[in-house]
């Protein structure tokens, strides 16, 4: 097929220069751009007006982003004595020098890195053996890369060829400028991902600010994150009810973390399933430049409203003039358009629709705060773990089955079922043999069934189903239920 292969050849060749590029670009460019305001060159030329102009509206953009990571330096003390605009105030701003942490502030400014055992500097991105392109956006370009001892780990950097790049660079025209400017989104979130640690936000690994040799004052920032798979909701929709429960459970717990965190009460500002991952089948949030510490100030109560496509919410203005309990309410509802409403209702288990309709309307309707969705989550994992939402199934109904302990099935016949955990068959999720069977008599083509052990993250176990098989075998793991043939009906006279 010669008309092929040469365009097959040429992508291959494409993609290995590109995946060399941006190894090239990994190591290099972190020596060749970015520096604090003290050390920018001077931009004028022969007392130039213009170019003065542009360096003083870019060193005040450089100020405005510098005071926005301020109140993540606060102790929680401090935090709370800096309320609605005074926070941003002139005199504020130079009185609360004094309280920043400075080890952290010297870690994203300095480069200087902290010998955490677990933690990597810009030493630990020399030799790295493979670079795949994760994303890009208009600020930031994400690298999946592996290091010395196959570790896979995320990189996040500059993107050097984004909007916020291209925009800066046509404002005020001064590249070093522009990536020092553009990188305090990646500070922030270095700052962030320090701050709010949890389960379910994705682990600072480490970041380099210098070289990749050692690190050092000049060098472009560099976040190293734990390595995740982009959330796929297309196959999430395609996923067993359980999975699905899962993420909306990790997500909710999340939220709760965030309502109550050291920083105070913090929203997601771009809350879009792509700003998630998942690692070990866990939700992660990988994206937190965007989030925000404060709730909106307020005079009136219709400046606490909260406008979403199809609906509105005000909240009340409280007495100190901050809009409570805005972002928790803004995360919330983001929470049941982005990923309830896809993934909750759909194929959930008979004995707990109620109570995930119950859900589906107190988080549409905002009527329930974090804590009390976050318990009606774990109410329903609870209840779903323990079997007790299958009361109503009969005990008789496994005398239908003859079972085959220390047996295993060879020569099947398989019949596929939705969602299954298996494309080529039927294998869901179950909390005992009487589930299973419950299972098997609803389904027409089923004769039998097996139980191996295998279990999924809630420990339910995995059953499969068959239409039947050839022959048995010896397994001490398996158990094999099969149906029981109806006695002929005699004809009455």
């Amino acid at each position: 097929m010669p008309a092929m292969g040469n365009p097959l050849r040429a992508a291959a060749l494409l993609a290995f220069v590109v995946i060399s590029i941006l190894v090239s670009l990994l190591i290099s460019s972190l020596q060749q751009f970015g520096t604090k305001i003290a050390h920018f060159p001077n931009a004028t030329v022969g007392g130039d007006e213009e170019f003065a102009s542009l360096r003083r509206a870019l060193i005040y953009q450089l100020n405005e982003r510098r005071k926005e990571i301020i109140p993540l330096l606060l102790s929680p003390d401090n935090e709370k004595a800096l309320t609605g605009e005074s926070r941003y105030s002139s005199q504020q701003f130079q009185s609360i020098n004094s309280n920043w942490d400075y080890s952290l502030w010297n870690e994203i400014t300095d480069g200087s890195r902290k010998a955490h055992m677990d933690e990597m500097g810009c030493g630990s991105l020399v030799d790295v053996r493979a670079v795949d392109i994760l994303g890009s956006g208009y600020t930031k370009l994400v690298l999946r890369v592996v290091l010395p001892g196959d570790q896979p780990v995320a990189l996040k950097l500059v993107n050097d060829q984004g909007t916020d790049m291209e925009k800066c660079l046509q404002d005020f025209r001064d590249p070093h400028g522009c990536q020092e400017l553009v990188s305090y989104k990646l500070k922030k979130e270095i700052v962030l991902l320090q701050r709010l640690r949890h389960p379910n936000i994705i682990r600072l690994r480490g970041h380099c600010l210098g070289d990749a040799g050692g690190g050092g004052v000049g060098g472009r920032v560099t976040v190293i994150l734990e390595q995740g798979n982009p959330l796929q909701m297309i196959q999430l929709l395609q996923s067993p009810w359980e999975e699905r429960f899962r993420v909306c459970l990790d997500l909710v717990r999340l939220l709760h973390f965030l309502s109550h965190s050291p920083l105070g009460s913090v929203a997601l500002l771009d809350f879009q399933p792509r700003q998630f991952v998942t690692v070990s089948g866990e939700l992660k949030l990988t994206d937190l430049d965007d989030a925000s510490v404060e709730e909106p100030v307020c005079q009136t109560h219709a400046d606490c409203t909260l406008q979403f496509p199809h609906r509105n919410f005000t909240l009340p203005c409280s007495a100190r003039g901050v809009c409570e309990g805005l972002n928790e309410k803004r995360n919330i509802y983001n929470a049941y358009r982005y990923f309830f409403t896809y993934l909750l209702p759909h194929q959930a288990p008979p004995g707990l629709t109620h109570l995930v309709d119950h859900i589906m309307n107190s988080t549409g309707e905002l009527r329930a705060d974090i804590n009390q969705t976050l318990e009606a989550f774990e109410h329903i994992l609870l209840l779903y773990k323990s079997g007790l939402h299958l009361d109503n199934l009969p005990p008789s109904i496994i005398r239908d089955y003859t079972v085959m302990r220390g047996m295993g099935t060879s020569g099947n016949v398989e019949y596929r079922c939705w969602p299954s955990y298996s494309h080529q068959g039927c294998v869901l999720s179950v909390h005992s043999a009487r589930e299973a069977a419950f299972i098997c008599n609803s389904h027409s083509q089923c004769t039998s069934f097996s139980l191996t052990g295998q279990k999924t993250w809630t420990g339910r176990l995995l059953a499969s189903f068959r239409s039947s098989f050839s022959h048995l075998v010896p397994d001490g793991a398996s158990e094999v239920y099969l149906r029981k043939a109806k006695p002929p009906e005699t004809a009455t006279v």
